[in-house]
């Protein structure tokens, strides 16, 4: 099978609520409805990179797909009631890249796609979000038009995200026990094209001659963060 690329821009950003007298492990705000748009308390929150999941589909001979994840996301979360004040920071380990086949993982390492020796990390930095009717699914949303890095090479990714809801404590929970602020989660999606962050090996074989037009790579986040000293 021909090597592979992707990666993740991983990601992501906000939202938190205070919320009291819940009971439900994976409760929503009484005035926030699944899938559609919190207003996030202000603040800065630390990604969890526990309860963060981050995938990746790559086209693969323009028929096939070979899917895969990065395990290690570190980042924070800023919340401001401005919007344009919102900001994120992603770092994304890009040795930590498993498409669940060690000789693949390892040709993705190497110079002709992340490079890691060279380039340990990819970056994603945006700041101000703006909210979007319907996304994927009919979800109200947001996008931010951030700046994802990868191998030194930034371009402008759009990153859509929806508010899920909060996980909030309740008694006898291991994770989340009573007094541990409720923790908020999104769902954010985002697509590139590998050719523009100078992964062009396999390229003509993987995409085609001439390469199919629009994105080749296709990105699914999940997070879970945790609300620093100071948040409201």
């Amino acid at each position: 099978m021909t090597k592979l690329l992707n990666f993740l821009g991983n990601a992501t950003l906000l939202v938190a609520l205070g919320i009291q007298g819940q009971t439900n492990a994976h409760a929503v705000d009484p005035g926030t409805k699944p899938g559609t748009a919190a207003i996030p308390s202000p603040g800065t929150y630390k990604i969890d990179p526990d309860h963060t999941f981050a995938y990746f589909s790559a086209w693969h001979h323009v028929v096939g797909r070979v899917r895969g994840r990065f395990d290690k996301v570190t980042g924070t979360i800023t919340v401001s009631p401005d919007a344009g004040d919102c900001a994120v920071e992603i770092s994304i380990d890009t040795a930590s890249i498993s498409t669940q086949n060690a000789e693949r993982d390892e040709d993705l390492r190497g110079p002709d796609f992340f490079d890691v020796k060279r380039f340990p990390a990819m970056t994603y930095r945006g700041r101000g979000i703006r909210r979007v009717s319907a996304t994927q699914g009919g979800k109200t949303g947001w996008i931010m038009n951030g700046s994802l890095t990868i191998r030194g090479i930034s371009r402008v990714v759009p990153l859509t995200f929806t508010f899920p809801g909060l996980v909030v404590t309740y008694p006898g929970s291991p994770n989340n026990p009573p007094g541990k602020p409720a923790r908020p989660a999104f769902h954010a999606s985002a697509a590139i094209k590998r050719g523009d962050f100078g992964m062009t090996r396999d390229n003509p074989m993987e995409l085609g001659l001439p390469p199919a037009p629009g994105a080749d790579v296709e990105i699914e986040i999940d997070v879970e963060a945790d609300a620093t000293a100071g948040t409201q």
